[in-house]
């Protein structure tokens, strides 16, 4: 969905913001939006007046903020990447939650959609190994300590 438009990374952020904040109070303003991504109240303003113009957002000075129905449908994907590498970066490499958060939040504007599938895909295999135990040691590296990558895994088997 955000391939339909030329979104900046901030741009991106404001409409994550948006529906997060939105999630829980059905309705975002200003200061929330400010407060949430840690910016000032006038990039808020400036970043909420693009948005409107692209429709992505219903915005008017001193009201709250709503996503219109397009907006969602783009907010609610990069939502969806974001907690998709963060799963992926914690599940499938091990990595702790606050770093695999921030770390996610960088990829998730340049990671095309193609790519996150397969991580999905990925990370839904590992998750799921009929032989179970796939994990991250951090001595050792990813590793299947029930013996999955040999030929009994039916996963793992030719045709």
């Amino acid at each position: 969905m955000t391939d339909n438009y030329s979104l900046t990374a901030s741009q991106e952020d404001y409409l994550e913001a948006i529906y997060l904040i939105s999630e829980e109070k059905m309705a975002a303003r200003a200061k929330d939006i400010a407060d949430f991504l840690k910016v000032r109240a006038s990039s808020v303003t400036s970043a909420l007046r693009t948005l409107g113009s692209m429709e992505l957002v219903n915005y008017a000075p001193y009201d709250i903020i709503t996503l219109t129905k397009e907006g969602k449908k783009v907010a609610a994907e990069i939502v969806q990447r974001h907690n998709t590498l963060k799963r992926f970066l914690m599940n499938v490499l091990g990595v702790e939650e606050a770093e695999a958060d921030e770390a996610a939040c960088k990829m998730e504007h340049s990671i095309p959609k193609t790519i996150v599938d397969r991580i999905v895909k990925y990370s839904e295999y590992v998750e799921t190994c009929p032989k179970g135990g796939i994990t991250w040691d951090n001595g050792f590296g990813y590793y299947c300590k029930d013996g999955c990558g040999d030929t009994t895994c039916s996963r793992n088997k030719a045709g």
